[in-house]
């Protein structure tokens, strides 16, 4: 057996019910980002730029639309013949399956991937951020540690620091107080979800912790809070680049409108290191004689004959005569009427929005985001309020 430096494992397996319709029918990784992205892009294509080719990803939740997406590693070059990418449901046991009932006994019931490639390391990745990271930095600081575990570290505005796991740390990166979404932050230094183990550390916390009947099993609230009452090498990394949590409507909004302006927040395109994306070939994107298309981008297939400010277009969407999508991200295949108006809106894919209905309120924020779930229907004339959300089916006029 041939051993590995260090392997993967992603967990893909939440509900994401923060981001209400958009996850009803599909698992928060699988969700569109980006016009022609899907979140589970980034953390993929974030291993292959990192040389780390071996991935599981752990699945739970309405897994079909993800494990088609993922199928056989081959956009992200992890169509391997040893190692690849590979998708890991909740064990089947003689019994009956048994879900995962948090983010380390979903890792507990896959231990026996671990120990198929015999690796030295183990990287544990979240599939609801959007962010480019080379891990071999991180693992490079975590061998030179000679850490137990290495936490990637991102600094948060203060105001957002309760939301996130808060730890503190000396000159020398070492990690000494970590607090599970802290009431009374004693820092910014949030972490990142980003984890590298010692194998050997990890499989003996990870079975002392299915054996702790107290335990929720969770890597933040009870496998790092452990380590660090115990003493172990825990280490911090700092990451200074773009990265964000999107398990929010309202941060995905934000980070749609991140990718917009001459000097985009994050810039998706660039060449150094790919987001790589599984995406079926689509004639180009056509602008009317009457079109118009600011500050906006879109990908294949689009017909573009109203107006587009300010937005993030998926491919194959058409935008009819008259209508105006602003401040909006519109997701593939949907139709918008003629004559619609859409303001701070998030339009699920499949979508057809009839002739005349306005969603949402030119006026509106990001914080009250109009929401039209996948596949639904949206009749002619049909007035969705600022915030409104719409789950999948259709509305009444």
């Amino acid at each position: 057996m041939k051993k590995k430096k260090c392997i993967a494992m992603l967990l893909a397996g939440g509900q994401g019910t923060r981001l209400y319709a958009l996850t009803n029918m599909v698992a928060k990784p699988a969700v569109s980002f980006g016009a022609k992205y899907r979140i589970i892009d980034f953390p993929l294509s974030n291993c292959t730029n990192s040389g780390i080719d071996t991935v599981g990803v752990l699945t739970q939740y309405q897994p079909l639309i993800l494990n088609e997406y993922v199928g056989n590693g081959e956009p992200w070059d992890l169509d391997r013949s040893y190692g690849g990418v590979h998708t890991l449901p909740p064990y089947q046991a003689k019994a009956g399956g048994e879900w995962y009932k948090g983010t380390a006994n979903a890792i507990y019931q896959n231990l026996h991937f671990l120990n198929e490639y015999d690796s030295e390391h183990v990287l544990i990745l979240s599939g609801d951020h959007i962010y480019k990271m080379d891990y071999s930095k991180m693992l490079a600081q975590h061998i030179q540690h000679n850490a137990d575990c290495t936490i990637a570290v991102f600094d948060v505005p203060p105001e957002e620091a309760s939301r996130f796991g808060i730890m503190d740390y000396d000159e020398n990166m070492r990690i000494n107080s970590f607090e599970e979404k802290p009431k009374s932050p004693k820092s910014n230094h949030a972490s990142m979800g980003v984890y590298i183990f010692k194998k050997d550390v990890l499989v003996r916390e990870l079975i002392a912790d299915e054996a702790d009947k107290n335990s929720v099993n969770d890597f933040g609230k009870n496998i790092i809070t452990k380590m660090l009452k115990a003493g172990s090498g825990l280490y911090a990394y700092s990451f200074s680049g773009y990265w964000k949590d999107v398990g929010t409507v309202t941060s995905l909004w934000e980070a749609n409108m991140d990718l917009l302006g001459d000097k985009p927040a994050f810039d998706i395109d660039d060449p150094s290191f790919k987001i790589y994306s599984r995406n079926e070939p689509l004639p180009p994107s056509y602008i009317g004689d009457n079109g118009k298309f600011v500050n906006s981008i879109m990908t294949t297939g689009c017909e573009i004959y109203g107006t587009v400010i300010n937005s993030v277009i998926g491919e194959g969407v058409t935008v009819k005569e008259g209508a105006v999508v602003e401040n909006s991200v519109v997701m593939q295949g949907s139709v918008i009427g003629k004559n619609v108006k859409i303001s701070y809106g998030m339009v699920d894919e499949n979508v057809v929005i009839g002739d005349g209905a306005i969603i949402g309120d030119e006026n509106s924020d990001k914080n009250h985001i109009t929401l039209i779930g996948r596949d639904t229907a949206i009749p002619a004339k049909t007035k969705l309020k600022a915030g409104e959300i719409v789950e999948k089916g259709s509305v009444k006029a």
